[in-house]
C-alpha cells in the first residue's frame, strides 16, 4: 500500500505548564494505540508540544486498512440439501442472512465432514476516513481532571481550542475535529509572529514554525536548548554553575515557545538568608534558576527564561530584578523576625492546631512522639533526652512566618532556627531529618536522634489512625501512611537499627488515649510487613521469597531483610527446589497427622532403616552447626549448610515408609520430619518456594 506522513495539531490557549508533557505523551500514545487497533500500518510517531499546541506526526502511514478475508461457516452439507439435492431452509436462511444466494456459497471439507461456507473480502477503510474519529477519541481520553467550555461551543477541553491542522501528505482532512474544520494553517509566536502560517506537508511542520513562526515545537529540543543556554550563561557571565532542577526545567520549557535565557542580579545582603529560602522564593514564584560558585556557595545571581527576543534585554532583566527584590525582602524579613522568638517558646502555639480531630493537636502529637522517641533512642544507644527535646521542637517551625509563607521549607527552617537558638547539633539536624525520606530514594537521617524522631513520628501516626479506624483505603491515603511505613522500614534496614515493629507499635499504643480499635499494634505491624512485598519486587526478588519469610512473621525489619536476602540466595542453589518440595511434602504429612501436637524429640532406639538413621544423624549435625548461625542472624550461611540435607532427605522418602504400622516407630519418624522442618522454619517457610515437578 502507498504511505504518506500524517500530522495533527491542536492549537489552544496557553496549556497548563505542569501538565503539558503528560498531555503530549498521552495524546501521542493515544494516536499510536488507535492506529494499532485499526490495523493501519505506520512508521515512527513523533510528539510536539508547546504552550499553545499539541501535535503528533506519524511517518509512513498506510493510506488504508488492509483488506481482510472473511469466512463464515453455515450448516453442514448434509443438512444444507435434501435428498433431491435442493437447498433446505437451513441453507436458504443462512444465505439470506448474508444477502447472497445459495449458489454464491462454497464448501469446506474438514475431518469432521463438509460444511457450507461463505467467503468474501472486507475492504479496508481509507485512512483519511478513520483519522478524525481516532483523533477525537485520543483527545477525549487525555488525563484532564477538569474540562472547560468556551464561547457558544459545546466542545470541552483543558483550554479553548482555536485551530486544528489535519494533514495526510499534502491533503487536508477536513472532517471537523473539536468542533472546528481542520486546515493546513498553524499559528506562530503570539508576539513575534501573530499570524497564520501554511504547513505544506507534515514534514515541514517544525521547520515552518521555527523559521517563520518563532516557535520551537519539539518539547525535548526546546528543553535541551534552554538547558544549554542556562549553563552557558552561568559559566560565561559569572564563572559559576547553574543549578537546574529537572521539574522546574520541564515547567519552564512548557511556558516558552521561543526561550531566551537572561541573567539578573540581586543584592548580596540577601545571601544572609538561608539559601533554601532564597531558592524556594525564586523557583516557586518566579521560575528562576539559581547560580552557585565552584565551592557550592550561592551567588547573588539568577537566570530567567523569557518567551520573547527583546530588542533591549536590559529592560527585561531590570523588570525581573524589580520583581524578585520584594520577594527576597519578604524572606529576609521573615527570617529576621522568626529568629527573635526561640522555638521552645513556640511549643504552646501548637496547642490550637489540630493534627486530627480524634487524635488531638500538634502539641498532643509532639508529647506522644517525644515519649516514643526517647524509648527508641535508648534501644539504639543514643541519647534519649536529645530525642525527646528534638521531638518537642519538631513541629514548632510550622508556626514561623517563613514556613507559613514557604511551606516546602518545613524542617529546613527548623534546623536553622534551632542552631540559632543554641540547641544541640543533633537536635537541630533532627528537626529537618524527621521528614526523611520525603520520597522514594531520598536521603535518610544521618543522626541517631534524627532516626528516632523520624521513626517515632511515623509510628505515632500509623498507630493513631489505625486505632480510630482510619487506615488507607484504595487510592485514599490522606496522611501518607503507605509512604510512612516504607520510610520506617528503610531507616531501620539501611541504618541497621535493632528495632522491633511490634515493640514500637505497642509503645505508641500506650501513649494514645483515643484508640477504639482492638489489637491495633498487631494490625499496624501486619500492614507494615505487607509493604515489604512491593519493596522487594522493585529489587527483583520474587513474591514467593517474600511470602516464605512473611509466613514466619519476623517483626524486626533488619532481621526480615536478612532472611529475605538469605532465602533469595538459597533459591539460586541447585538443591533449593528439591528441598522446597520436600518441605512441602513434610508440611502436608505433619498437618494431616496432628500438626502442632507432634513433637520433635527423636528416640534413636526406634530408628530402623539405614535411610532414617542417616537422616537423623545429618539433622543432628546440622542442628549443632546452624543453631549458632541462627542466633547471630547469619541466615545465609545457615541455609547454605542446610542445603546439604537434600541427598539424605531424598533417600529417606525413597526408602522409608513414614506411616509405619507400629505407632511408636511412626511417631518417631514424624518427630524426625518435624525436627527437620523446624530447622528451616528458623529462617522461613521454604515450602512456599517454587518446586520441581
Amino acid at each position: 500500500m502507498a504511505t504518506q506522513d500524517f500530522l495533527v495539531e491542536i492549537g489552544t490557549e496557553e496549556l497548563p505548564p505542569k501538565a503539558l508533557a503528560t498531555l503530549s505523551e498521552a495524546f501521542t500514545r493515544g494516536i499510536a494505540d488507535g492506529l494499532k487497533d485499526a490495523d493501519i500500518e505506520f512508521g515512527q510517531v513523533e510528539a510536539f508540544a508547546a504552550p499553545r499546541r499539541l501535535a503528533v506526526r506519524v511517518r509512513d502511514l498506510s493510506d488504508a486498512q488492509p483488506d481482510k478475508p472473511v469466512e463464515k461457516r453455515g450448516p453442514a452439507v448434509t443438512a444444507a440439501f435434501d435428498d433431491a439435492g435442493n437447498p433446505t431452509r437451513a441453507l436458504t436462511g443462512f444465505a439470506t442472512s448474508l444477502g447472497v444466494t445459495p449458489d454464491q456459497l462454497d464448501t469446506l471439507e474438514t475431518d469432521k465432514g463438509a460444511w457450507v461456507v461463505y467467503r468474501t473480502v472486507d475492504k479496508g477503510k481509507p485512512t483519511v476516513e478513520l483519522m478524525p474519529e481516532l483523533v477525537d477519541r485520543s483527545l477525549a481520553a487525555l488525563p484532564i481532571p477538569k474540562r472547560m467550555r468556551w464561547g457558544a461551543h459545546r466542545t470541552e477541553f483543558v483550554r479553548p481550542v482555536h485551530w486544528v491542522v489535519l494533514l495526510f501528505g499534502n491533503k487536508v482532512i477536513d472532517t471537523p475535529v473539536m468542533g472546528l474544520k481542520p486546515g493546513n494553517k498553524t499559528r506562530g509566536h503570539r508576539f513575534h509572529c501573530p499570524k497564520s502560517l501554511i504547513v505544506p506537508t507534515p514534514d515541514d511542520y517544525e521547520v515552518v514554525l521555527k523559521q517563520e513562526g518563532y516557535v520551537i515545537a519539539d518539547f525535548a529540543e526546546r528543553r535541551e536548548q534552554i538547558r544549554a543556554g542556562i549553563n552557558q550563561l552561568a559559566e560565561k557571565e559569572a564563572g559559576g554553575k547553574a543549578v537546574i532542577d529537572e521539574s522546574l526545567l520541564d515547567e519552564v520549557t512548557a511556558l516558552n515557545e521561543w526561550p531566551i535565557p537572561m541573567m539578573g542580579r540581586f543584592e548580596e545582603r540577601f545571601l544572609d538568608v538561608p539559601a533554601e529560602a532564597l531558592i524556594s522564593s525564586m523557583k516557586e514564584h518566579q521560575k528562576y534558576f539559581h547560580v552557585v560558585a565552584a565551592n557550592g556557595d550561592m551567588l547573588p545571581l539568577f537566570i530567567t527564561v523569557a518567551n520573547i527576543q527583546s530588542k533591549d534585554p536590559s529592560q527585561v532583566i531590570s523588570g525581573n530584578e524589580k520583581v524578585i527584590r520584594p520577594r527576597l525582602s519578604d524572606a529576609a524579613f521573615f527570617y529576621e523576625t522568626d529568629r527573635k522568638t526561640k522555638l521552645e517558646d513556640r511549643v504552646g502555639a501548637l496547642k490550637p492546631i489540630v493534627f486530627q480531630e480524634k487524635l488531638g493537636s500538634l502539641y498532643d502529637k509532639s508529647v506522644r512522639v517525644a515519649a516514643l522517641a526517647g524509648k527508641i533512642a535508648r534501644v539504639m544507644n543514643s541519647d534519649p533526652e536529645l530525642a525527646k527535646r528534638a521531638a518537642m521542637l519538631a513541629k514548632t517551625d510550622l508556626v514561623t512566618e517563613m514556613v507559613l509563607e514557604f511551606t516546602d521549607l518545613q524542617g529546613i527552617m527548623g534546623r536553622y532556627y534551632a542552631a540559632n537558638d543554641g540547641e544541640h547539633e543533633d537536635v537541630a539536624s533532627a528537626l529537618n531529618e524527621q521528614y526523611m525520606p520525603r520520597f522514594a530514594g531520598d536521603d535518610l537521617p544521618t543522626t541517631l536522634t534524627g532516626c528516632a524522631v523520624a521513626i517515632a513520628d511515623r509510628i505515632d501516626s500509623l498507630v493513631g489512625l489505625f486505632g480510630i479506624n482510619q487506615p488507607p483505603s484504595g487510592t485514599r491515603d490522606p496522611f501518607g501512611l503507605r509512604r510512612a511505613s516504607l520510610g520506617v522500614l528503610r531507616i531501620i534496614i539501611e541504618r541497621e537499627l535493632p528495632l522491633d515493629l511490634q515493640t514500637l507499635c505497642e509503645w505508641a499504643e500506650e501513649e494514645h488515649t483515643s484508640i477504639t480499635e482492638p489489637n491495633v499494634a498487631d494490625t499496624v505491624v501486619d500492614y507494615m510487613l505487607e509493604r515489604f512485598r512491593a519493596h522487594y519486587e522493585e529489587q527483583g526478588i520474587s513474591a514467593e521469597v517474600y511470602l516464605a519469610v512473611h509466613a514466619r512473621r519476623p517483626t524486626r525489619p533488619l532481621d526480615f531483610d536478612r532472611r529475605v536476602k538469605a532465602v533469595e540466595a538459597f533459591r539460586q542453589l541447585p538443591e533449593a527446589q528439591a528441598l522446597a518440595g520436600a518441605n512441602k511434602r513434610v508440611s502436608n504429612i505433619l498437618t494431616k497427622q496432628g500438626g502442632d501436637r507432634i513433637g520433635d524429640t527423636v528416640d534413636p532406639s526406634l530408628l530402623q532403616d539405614n535411610a532414617e538413621k542417616a537422616l537423623a544423624e545429618q539433622v543432628d549435625q546440622q542442628a549443632e552447626q546452624v543453631l549458632p548461625l541462627f542466633e547471630n542472624g547469619d541466615y545465609a550461611s545457615a541455609l547454605s549448610s542446610l542445603a546439604s540435607l537434600r541427598a539424605p532427605v531424598d533417600n529417606f522418602f525413597d526408602e522409608v515408609m513414614v506411616m509405619a504400622d507400629d505407632e511408636a516407630v511412626r511417631n518417631n519418624r514424624l518427630a524426625l520430619l518435624n525436627r527437620l522442618r523446624n530447622l528451616f522454619l528458623r529462617v522461613a517457610d521454604i515450602s512456599l518456594l517454587p518446586t520441581t515437578g
